[in-house]
């Protein structure tokens, strides 16, 4: 299945198959530095690692989904060289993970910018970050259009 047309489904931890919950246990270990290497989780938790690089990718706890912040931002700038360079690089500093960036061509000297940006890893609050945004040389405006759970 493409991942265009991916879905997903909640399901409870009793529905799921072995190798799916040890799976998840072994992703743990390793998350958590218990262990160094796939072998050893596999290995400490009874899985083979077939089984484990199958689920890998396709299992995730709940908790882990529901962190997943997502916040989409405006921008209106003045065409200027280097301004979402510097723009980009304040929020990657500020612990973002940049999703997608849509910018229109600039007209009469002026762009817009739209970043949605996973903030699960933000070093700063977003107040803190919308104030650093709009201190730079050639913002004229800061929105959020959107932000919670993704």
């Amino acid at each position: 299945m493409s991942a265009k047309n991916e879905k997903f489904y909640l399901v409870s931890e009793n529905f799921l198959p072995d190798g799916m919950k040890k799976t998840l246990e072994a992703k743990k270990l390793l998350e958590n530095h218990t262990v160094e290497s796939i072998h050893e989780a596999t290995r400490q938790v009874g899985l083979s690692r077939s089984v484990f690089y199958k689920y890998r990718d396709a299992v995730f706890p709940f908790q882990h989904m529901v962190k997943e912040q997502m916040i989409t931002l405006f921008f209106h700038l003045k065409d200027q060289t280097g301004v979402l360079s510097h723009l980009l690089s304040v929020v990657a500093q500020a612990g973002c993970n940049i999703l997608t960036i849509h910018q229109t061509i600039p007209i009469q000297g002026k762009a817009n910018v739209t970043l949605s940006l996973n903030t699960s890893g933000m070093t700063i609050e977003i107040d803190q970050l919308i104030e650093q945004l709009t201190q730079i040389d050639f913002v004229n405006q800061v929105e959020i259009l959107s932000s919670g759970v993704s």
